[in-house]
């Protein structure tokens, strides 16, 4: 059984180990903020784009490879290997609860080691690189250290190499598996198709619009130019908006995390104070008796 001077070495460890998960939780409730903020920001922007594109679309007749107008074009690559490349997002530190293995879970469960000619890993956090490369993936690039220059222009390069990624490997696809900020306490890993973009996907921005008449523009140089302009920063806004996403996300669990670890830590406090008082209360008592007896004893 534990002794006097190691209940009390353990509580002053622990106590310690407490200022360090509540400035933890301090630290991530402040970049929670910020984080949470992008995310609410970012979501204008993307809703807006979607308009423009959606009027720019209507009643044109244009092909673009961003850009799938119907099934006919599944119906063309038919018999053809279907490859796709995923984007997936975690952090690079843990002590943030499930974060990072909800990710890894998804993405196992989603893909097979036996489909690698089949598909591709654009890892963004180091965590989900070294977990799949564990069980046997093998990941075309591994971003790290993303959060210490999050802006759109390293989302924007971020984009770039993964649309060279994509042409140099010929994918058909590009999907996005990351952690959705919902709120500080709900974060909800979701797999969301970047490319290819069904074409009704920006014809539904201005259906609540019920227009009268249909807006006709003159396009300078011309549309496939300011099309393809927009489509690009289109994918770059997603990118970003994925990004700020799950950024908030590992804020907010971490925030979670550390609420949760003082907590426990409050409670280990007041179990060992309790022992410790159980202990020494005894050892009083023993010493007392001992005293009386040896009193007693002297007495005759």
């Amino acid at each position: 059984m534990a002794n006097l001077k190691d209940i009390r070495t353990r509580i002053s460890s622990v106590k310690n180990t407490q200022q360090i998960t509540r400035a933890m939780k301090m630290v991530s409730a402040a970049k929670l903020r910020k984080a949470q903020n992008n995310v609410i920001q970012c979501r204008p922007y993307s809703y807006k784009i979607k308009q423009v594109i959606g009027r720019i679309l209507r009643g044109q007749d244009i092909k673009h490879p961003f850009i799938t107008q119907d099934e006919a074009i599944s119906e063309e690559i038919e018999g053809k290997v279907n490859k796709t490349l995923y984007v997936v997002l975690t952090s690079d530190r843990g002590l943030c609860g499930g974060f990072n293995n909800n990710i890894v879970k998804k993405v196992k469960a989603e893909l097979s080691i036996d489909d690698n000619n089949k598909l591709g890993l654009f890892i963004i956090g180091k965590k989900a690189a070294d977990s799949l490369k564990y069980v046997g993936y093998k990941p075309l690039h591994v971003q790290e250290n993303i959060a210490r220059e999050m802006s759109y222009g390293k989302a924007n390069e971020i984009a770039e190499h993964i649309l060279k990624i994509r042409k140099e490997n010929e994918f058909d696809n590009i999907k996005v598996i990351y952690n959705k900020f919902v709120s500080a306490i709900q974060q909800d890993p979701v797999e969301e198709q970047l490319l290819p973009i069904n074409s009704e996907f920006f014809e539904e921005q201005n259906s609540e619009k019920n227009e009268s008449y249909l807006e006709e523009f003159i396009y300078e140089p011309s549309l496939e130019i300011i099309l393809d302009d927009f489509l690009k920063q289109f994918f770059s806004t997603q990118v970003y908006k994925a990004l700020c996403e799950s950024l908030a996300s590992e804020h907010a669990a971490r925030m979670s995390s550390m609420e949760s670890a003082t907590s426990n830590a409050s409670d280990m406090i007041q179990n060992l104070t309790l022992t410790y008082n159980k202990l020494r209360q005894a050892s009083i008592t023993t010493e007392l008796i001992e005293i009386t007896s040896g009193a007693e004893a002297l007495n005759g």
